[in-house]
């Protein structure tokens, strides 16, 4: 079973490997990955979403004071 804190935190993961495949210095993936990132990312929930969900749907994504691990 997924834990509120598990999901908030596998979403803001997610964020941080799709932003690192977007940048050569740190993947060497071919052009095509580095455009579905960017796709991805496009309408991915920002920090404001995320917040808002904390505040809407504590069940879901959990409440959290500090930064995730």
């Amino acid at each position: 079973m997924t834990l509120p804190n598990e999901r908030r935190s596998a979403v803001l993961r997610t964020e941080e490997f799709l932003k690192d495949l977007l940048d050569p210095s740190k993947t060497k993936v071919p052009k095509e990955i580095r455009e579905r990132a960017y796709s991805c990312l496009k309408h991915y929930p920002s920090s404001y979403h995320m917040e808002q969900a904390k505040e809407i749907a504590p069940k879901i994504f959990g409440e959290w004071d500090s930064e995730y691990k």
